[in-house]
């Protein structure tokens, strides 16, 4: 795909996403900022249809669940990140429906180690789900 088209593709699911968290309370881009553990500035580059920072794949779950996406904006939101990212998604995120589970870890006290432990966990789930799908 070409830089132009590419760049198309993110400002397209970017757009959907935009006009998703504009329907959700006050405060959610915030919320999202924390539970990613960075800066309101970076969720408004990967999250805004003005700039062309692509959304990193790890964060799609927390995306969905801060946001309460329904199964219509999930699927029409991953259908257009396939199209920007092709064979980008986790496997278990292309293939079916994600659902939301709490689990309760340590406070470390620290963002950065807070966030690292969430993504190991995160990496954890995406690794497990890979080798229980359908054999190769």
């Amino acid at each position: 795909m070409a830089r132009e088209d590419t760049e198309d593709a993110i400002i397209a699911y970017k757009d959907i996403l935009a006009q998703i968290i504009d329907n959700r309370p006050s405060g959610t881009r915030q919320r999202l900022a924390t539970e990613l553990g960075k800066h309101r500035s970076f969720v408004t580059q990967i999250t805004s249809p003005t700039y062309a920072t692509p959304l990193p794949a790890r964060h799609l779950a927390t995306i969905f669940r801060v946001c309460h996406f329904s199964p219509a904006e999930q699927d029409r939101f991953l259908d257009a990140y396939q199209v920007a990212h092709p064979g980008k998604l986790p496997e278990f995120g292309a293939t079916e429906k994600l659902r939301h589970l709490s689990i309760m870890v340590p406070d470390f006290g620290d963002e950065r180690r807070n966030r690292l432990l969430e993504e190991a966990i995160t990496d954890l789930v995406q690794k497990i789900a890979e080798i229980s799908g359908p054999p190769d």
